[in-house]
């Protein structure tokens, strides 16, 4: 009986370790303190909750400041700075002056400023080098200001990279491996005197679209006038004929399949870069020499180059589809009925195969190549190739690339296949526009064949040189005399 009872004792629930057996117990989360309980406070500490931290909140009123993440709790300024070394300033620079106040209570503390401008050069000195004036005893960090409050609150911060600069390298440390629980990316950029270029970041405007938007337009506009003058502009003056109609969708498709940036060039335009790269290094003999600056800028912005391809396709297979429903058409179609039934009723229309041929081409050439440029856009998201392997992707991206490229050339060939030779296309001597379309694609296939010439003379040399050392001597001698 005493042993049962003794046992029983060593079994009560107050008694008995709640953690896994073998287990050490679980080690108090960090706490740390935000300063600001606006949308990017709040969406930050139910970021830094959900990723196992305890945080507390500092506010001017404790008691009325608003709704916080569950499981957060609030305090004064002072009383926050206290429980915590790690302090993120989630206030405006208009707002800092309490901080000047509290900078004993700040000493010896890491201040991360989140903060950022309406606009550059709004202030002398950056933000985070006046906070730091502010508080001399605090480690002020700039950093995780290019975060907005939409990304953390619906957690699309995986591989995302943040930048940090802090004239303290064991504060940015501290930063740099709680952004790496958040599943981000932290880049050490220096000391603090670089925090006005991270306060620029969120500034800017689709900086890695200018080059490609500016290409794309200004390609389009001059291919679009060049059309107005082949198209609208002749027809009015050497046949006096109004076609100023065209202008609004026909010559817009055209202008959309045979301009330069839209579809075909601007496909063109992103391989072309990676063609000049691996003529450079074979021309230099080495590929660790750095390529020039444009042509770095050129293959840096490829991505956004094939987006803008890939949505303005979209918009010629609109207009395509959209075609037999346009007035003019269907009035030339008509129009072409009745004066066929007028001199005869009897003769059936002539069919031409060669030209059904060449028009069915055409089309399944140009579904086919519309159907790869969609796959080519997909593996760009990062959703698409984050699931990929490296083989995979770079198999998509320049194998199926250059086989889209190629499909899509062919496409603008077989559509000008019998006109090449005919003076009536070149109006006023000027060839047409898909003629001009075919000519940047055109040299980047050439160049992409000169560049794999080598690669595949290598390939068939090691091949006969494997296949000679399996074979007999007279076999050897057999081939040779052949």
């Amino acid at each position: 009986m005493t042993v049962v009872n003794s046992t029983s004792e060593m079994l009560k629930p107050e008694s008995v370790s709640l953690h896994p057996l073998g287990a050490a117990a679980a080690a108090v989360p960090e706490m740390l303190c935000i300063f600001g309980t606006g949308d990017l406070g709040r969406s930050l500490g139910l970021r830094l909750l959900q990723s196992g931290y305890r945080v507390v909140y500092g506010s001017r009123r404790p008691h009325s400041c608003g709704p916080l993440p569950q499981g957060s709790q609030v305090m004064s300024h002072g009383a926050a700075a206290q429980s915590a070394s790690l302090i993120f300033i989630c206030v405006h620079r208009e707002h800092y002056g309490f901080l000047e106040t509290m900078a004993p209570h700040l000493a010896g503390k890491v201040l991360v400023d989140l903060s950022n401008n309406l606009k550059k050069g709004i202030h002398p000195e950056p933000n985070a080098a006046y906070l730091q004036r502010l508080v001399p005893g605090a480690a002020v960090v700039k950093g995780l200001n290019t975060l907005s409050a939409w990304a953390l609150q619906n957690g699309l911060l995986a591989g995302k990279q943040v930048y940090l600069c802090g004239n303290s390298a064991e504060a940015k440390r501290a930063v740099a491996e709680m952004s790496t629980k958040l599943g981000l990316t932290a880049l050490d950029r220096g000391s603090l005197s670089a925090a006005g270029e991270l306060e620029d970041f969120p500034l800017q405007l689709f900086p890695e679209w200018r080059l490609p938007l500016r290409v794309a337009v200004g390609l389009t506009a001059f291919f679009f006038f060049y059309l107005v003058i082949r198209d609208v502009i002749y027809g009015y003056v050497e046949q006096d004929k109004d076609i100023s109609y065209r202008i609004m969708v026909s010559l817009a498709n055209k202008d959309v399949f045979c301009v330069c940036p839209p579809s075909l060039i601007m496909l063109a335009l992103c391989y072309l870069p990676g063609g000049i790269a691996a003529s450079l290094q074979l021309y230099r003999g080495t590929k660790y020499r750095r390529f020039p600056d444009w042509l770095d800028r050129w293959m840096l912005c490829r991505k956004q180059m094939g987006l803008i391809a890939l949505g303005l396709a979209f918009l010629h297979v609109i207009h395509t589809f959209m075609t037999p429903t346009r007035y003019s058409v269907r009035h030339t179609l008509i129009t072409l009925v009745v004066d066929e039934m007028k001199n005869n009723k009897t003769t059936p229309f002539y069919f031409d195969n060669t030209e059904a041929w060449g028009q069915d081409s055409f089309y399944a050439l140009g579904i086919l190549g519309f159907f790869l440029y969609v796959l080519l856009g997909l593996t760009s998201l990062p959703s698409v190739g984050g699931s990929l392997s490296w083989r995979e992707f770079n198999f998509i991206q320049s194998k199926l690339g250059h086989l889209t490229l190629f499909i899509c050339t062919a496409h603008g060939y077989i559509y000008g296949w019998n006109t090449f030779l005919r003076p009536a296309t070149y109006k006023w001597y000027t060839p047409p526009a898909y003629m001009l379309c075919l000519i940047v694609p055109s040299v980047v296939l050439v160049l992409k064949a000169l560049v794999l010439l080598p690669c595949v003379d290598r390939t068939l040399t090691r091949i006969r040189q494997g296949w000679e050392r399996n074979q007999p001597t007279e076999e050897i001698g057999k081939v040779t005399n052949l």
